[in-house]
């Protein structure tokens, strides 16, 4: 089995956009990627300061707005303004939210044109629609990593595990777009076991540890772990046992070291992207 390596695809992906960035700048662009963070959570605390990280290494300012124990308007009003502010090209809103608001409720309220994480719904009918969008990060990762990896796609049978409008589902419409036969599972799938282990691709994106064992996966499979569950010793696992799949599977991507830092990267290329734009 091999271990796919989300971090050299991610420098890769970073080197990329480190170039397109430093150009931009020469050219009187700044690009800017804004971070709405509506909680106080550590977790969320720790995961913003390593974007901050990662975009000062690619030359993208990042620009963090905190709100102390916002209500939805506060963060529909924040996210207008962030819109409105032609010198930001990017904007990602972090979860959680406040109690009783989801993504959905707020994700309007950012710019399509600046949605690099793909929270405003018009970002998702774009991309059902096969039309130019940014798709959520993280379904985009999934489908960085096969392309990177060489996996040939066109044909082939994919199970996505999940149906999230984060991963499940727009992973699954980038999968379509790459010609492949997608089947999307989830809790009340039947015998989901049979259904994947028929995957030449599996995608895992259902947030429960080990959720997928030996039992799931197909001989050689390639399989993508987009889970990142924490451990009571404070590390992280995936939604893929992967001690369990290593004799089986052809690849699978570590947590963590697999789809994470990929996702990170995406975001910034996003971001360019839309500075370009």
């Amino acid at each position: 089995m091999t271990l796919i390596d989300g971090r050299a695809i991610a420098a890769a992906i970073t080197a990329e956009v480190t170039e397109t960035a430093a150009k931009l700048r020469e050219s009187g662009t700044a690009p800017t990627l804004a971070v709405l963070v509506p909680t106080d959570d550590d977790a969320i605390a720790w995961y913003v300061r390593s974007i901050e990280r990662a975009a000062k290494k690619v030359g993208v300012d990042c620009r963090v707005v905190q709100l102390e124990k916002p209500t939805g308007e506060d963060v529909t009003r924040e996210l207008d303004k962030l819109s409105a502010d032609q010198s930001v090209h990017g904007i990602i809103c972090q979860t959680p939210l406040p109690e009783g608001v989801t993504l959905d409720d707020v994700g309007a309220h950012i710019d399509p044109h600046k949605d690099v994480d793909g929270a405003n719904p018009v970002s998702l009918g774009r991309l059902t629609a096969g039309l130019p969008t940014y798709a959520p990060a993280t379904a985009a990762a999934v489908l960085e990593i096969l392309k990177r990896e060489q996996v040939a796609l066109s044909g082939a049978q994919v199970a996505v595990v999940g149906r999230s409008t984060v991963v499940g589902k727009p992973a699954a419409l980038l999968l379509l777009g790459e010609n492949a036969t997608v089947t999307v599972c989830h809790s009340r799938t039947k015998d989901l076991a049979a259904v994947t282990k028929t995957a030449d691709v599996l995608v895992v994106a259902v947030g429960r540890a080990h959720f997928v064992g030996a039992d799931h996966v197909k001989p050689g499979a390639v399989v993508i772990d987009v889970g990142t569950n924490p451990t009571a010793e404070g590390g992280l696992v995936g939604d893929v046992d992967q001690a369990a799949v290593e004799e089986i599977a052809g690849s699978i991507t570590p947590v963590p070291g697999g789809v994470g830092p990929v996702t990170t990267s995406l975001l910034l290329r996003h971001t360019v992207t839309a500075a370009q734009a």
